[in-house]
């Protein structure tokens, strides 16, 4: 798809003219949705996919919102926003049965954080989904505990976040003292006699391309199984599962089970039901695909 014209973000002090001019595009009913959706997919109408990018550039800002904690420009986050926006256009199906803005999130987000990842910090950061977990909730947790502008944090800190985020309290101390720490120049000289500088020092332990490519395919493969794995599940199922355990700030059973009108425990059946309907997809068609490897061997 030919990406179609986004009004541009621009510098960061024009950030409050386009949140204005984004106000200007109308949302879209779900019916309209629908058929600017089946639009793009069959014919590639690309004016049907522009106004599915430009009602939707309101949830990029939202989001883009909640990472300002990063220290990065919110124009950047949402430029980067918008690339996964336009992704989510491209691949999304109308038939499924579900609204775009449930679909794109999930692009949106994973844009993002990989934009966050990558220009964060002139250290590379750890990029394992752990890792990736603990990085994107480390600073939330600690504004639970009110230990957003302290140092180290406590032994019981420690262990109350590792748990929660099933990581070895090991990289919680480390993540901690990485996100505390600012980063420096790689050209700041080593003695004040401007001789040598950091870089020097530096050893370049980076994949080769090989294992790039390698780790690449595998994250694409492992994205792609899930958004397939997904479809089976029915609207409702994928709106907990996505609030219950996609979101940075998971919903409660107490929120959902009055947005549905349920009990606690319904909401809870249907989440446990949904994951387990999940895993078995994505075990079934890994499954289809190792006997489709070993046939085409």
């Amino acid at each position: 798809m030919a990406s179609p014209a986004v009004i541009s973000v621009g510098p960061e002090n024009n950030l409050t003219r386009y949140l204005q001019e984004i106000r200007k595009f109308p949302l879209l009913t779900p019916q309209e949705e629908l058929d600017l959706s089946r639009r793009w997919r069959k014919d590639e109408d690309t004016s049907a996919a522009h106004r599915l990018v430009t009602s939707h550039l309101r949830l990029v800002a939202k989001i883009a919102m909640g990472y300002r904690g990063y220290g990065l420009p919110v124009n950047e986050l949402i430029s980067e926003g918008n690339i996964g926006m336009m992704q989510a256009v491209r691949r999304f199906d109308p038939e499924r049965g579900f609204r775009l803005a449930t679909y794109a999130m999930w692009w949106i987000r994973a844009a993002m954080q990989e934009y966050i990842l990558h220009s964060w910090s002139l250290v590379k950061m750890g990029t394992t989904a752990a890792q990736k977990k603990l990085f994107f909730n480390l600073r939330r947790l600690k504004g639970q505990m009110q230990a957003i502008d302290d140092g180290d944090l406590k032994p019981e800190q420690v262990n109350s976040i590792a748990t929660t985020l099933g990581v070895p309290e090991q990289d919680v101390v480390s993540m901690n003292q990485r996100l505390a720490a600012p980063d420096h120049s790689l050209n700041a000289p080593l003695r004040i006699d401007g001789e040598g500088e950091w870089q020097d020092w530096l050893v370049d332990d980076h994949e080769n391309q090989e294992q790039t490519y390698a780790a690449s395919e595998e994250f694409t493969g492992r994205k792609a199984l899930l958004d397939q794995a997904l479809m089976t599940l029915n609207e409702r199922e994928r709106h907990i599962l996505s609030e219950r355990r996609l979101k940075e700030e998971p919903s409660t059973l107490e929120e959902l089970s009055h947005h549905y009108n349920v009990s606690r425990e319904r909401i809870r059946q249907i989440e446990a039901r949904a994951m387990e309907k999940l895993q078995k997809a994505m075990a079934a068609e890994v499954e289809h695909r190792r006997r489709e490897n070993g046939l085409q061997a």
